[in-house]
């Protein structure tokens, strides 16, 4: 619980801060007095005011921020400072006022991915495992051992550009094309396959699965490598260097077969060959029982040593400083366009209400990532903070989209919209962001 509060505080403290920079730098360039810069709602546990009398506060709930400038709407404001006023400046000056927040997300996103960029790449190389039968993968040629190089209008270099290329043809139907390189050859080839409103309302769990790939995985052999201390393979007899040969009478070549023995044999007693010291002996485990996702998984306290993968299975990519401001702006496009086209689903129906997301959700995915190291971390943060620039970016009253959507009105009929209409939509937009998240907020319950 501390990670998930202490990953989540992190992610959406920078976040947030970088969002608020982003209107307070163009409002003060604009020539508006700022009153606040706010990290957090309610009581401020840190104060501190700076020459042009802005008052930066930390406050105790950090989810949210805001920055709040002098207008004169919210009260009589000096003639003398009239001119620096929020509602005094220009249309244009407002809208770039209001626009910079998501902006400042969308350019700390391309930052991060390019720091990620500059840590360096390594990705498994993108090679069928298996094809699973009655799939949109089973109409293609695609064969055990072929590399997948392309999938619709998404060039592919890893699983990871695989899963959003596959995200971007969820509700779509049609022929699309799919390039791969068979295994053995140096040569592209192209194949077809036919979606119908491909995964339409579902809540899909796994793309790659569900498009109907296995993706390769290197075999690794049964050897024990660490034995915990106090487990049930510890009270079994286990040993560092053991190879288990069969469960029950069973052949046991890979790892991942004893695996699969233990987690469905929860308070089971299982009788385990294995090979000691060139010798045949057998143990009797009784794997130990706990709970994942409401079912009895058993588990013996055992783990072997990482498979040693050759050049052919790994890909790495090492990227210059401008090659990687590249990636970064590039992979910022991308998840933008994404999550733009996943919206647009979801008010369609194509993607169903049940994949809207909270801060229940978000906390525990925060946690997940930081739990898989610096990378996987700061990947979360930048799609978060693309998510969070999309998101204020709707046309929603009392989001920054909001606001843009009544300047541009007034840059068109040359007179703002009256306060009777605005005070009318912004309760209307308050309306539909509390729906929203309640929604957010029951899936993710739904999902514990």
């Amino acid at each position: 619980m501390i990670q998930n509060v202490l990953s989540i505080v992190v992610a959406l403290g920078l976040l947030i801060t970088f969002h608020e920079f982003g209107h307070y730098y163009v409002a003060r360039r604009c020539g508006v007095k700022v009153l606040r810069f706010s990290v957090g709602f309610g009581k401020p546990i840190y104060r501190w005011v700076n020459k042009a009398g802005t008052e930066f506060t930390l406050a105790m709930i950090p989810l949210g921020g805001y920055v709040r400038m002098l207008d004169e709407r919210e009260g009589d404001v000096p003639d003398s400072l009239r001119q620096q006023t929020f509602n005094c400046k220009s249309v244009g000056q407002r809208f770039a006022i209001v626009a910079a927040g998501p902006i400042a997300n969308f350019i700390l996103a391309a930052i991060i991915y390019a720091l990620v960029a500059l840590l360096g790449l390594q990705t498994l190389v993108p090679k069928v495992g298996d094809i699973i039968g009655n799939s949109p993968a089973a109409q293609t040629n695609l064969q055990a051992g072929d590399e997948i190089t392309r999938i619709g209008e998404h060039e592919v270099q890893s699983w990871e550009e695989i899963n959003l290329a596959l995200a971007d043809l969820i509700g779509q139907s049609g022929r699309h094309t799919l390039r791969y390189i068979p295994a053995g050859s140096s040569y592209e080839e192209e194949s077809s396959f036919n979606l119908e409103r491909w995964l339409a309302g579902a809540e899909p769990n796994d793309l790659i699965n569900e498009f109907g790939i296995l993706p390769w995985q290197p075999v690794i052999p049964p050897v024990i490598s660490e034995v915990v201390e106090g487990g049930a393979a510890a009270a079994a007899g286990f040993r560092i260097g053991d190879r288990v040969t069969a469960v029950n009478g069973t052949a046991i070549d890979e790892w991942q077969e004893f695996v699969v023995w233990v987690q469905k044999s929860p308070g089971v007693t299982l009788k385990v060959d294995l090979l000691r010291d060139g010798r045949q002996q057998e143990l009797t485990l009784v794997p130990a029982s706990r709970e994942q996702n409401g079912v009895a998984t058993g588990f013996a306290g055992l783990a072997v040593a990482a498979p040693e993968l050759t050049a052919a299975d790994v890909r790495d990519r090492t990227f210059g400083v401008f090659a990687a401001l590249e990636y970064g702006v590039t992979q910022t496009w991308k998840m933008v366009s994404l999550t733009i086209s996943s919206i647009g689903k979801m008010l369609q129906g194509l993607i169903a209400i049940d994949n809207l997301s909270g801060p229940i959700t978000i906390a525990k995915v925060a946690s997940a990532s930081a739990d898989s190291g610096l990378q996987s971390f700061l990947k979360f943060m930048a799609y978060l903070s693309v998510s969070l620039g999309v998101l204020n970016l709707l046309p929603i009253p009392m989001l920054d989209g909001g606001h843009l959507v009544f300047f541009t009105i007034e840059a068109i009929r040359r007179r703002p919209v009256s306060e009777r209409i605005q005070a009318l939509a912004y309760r209307v937009g308050a309306s539909l962001l509390f729906a929203m998240m309640a929604v957010a907020i029951f899936n993710d319950i739904a999902r514990l």
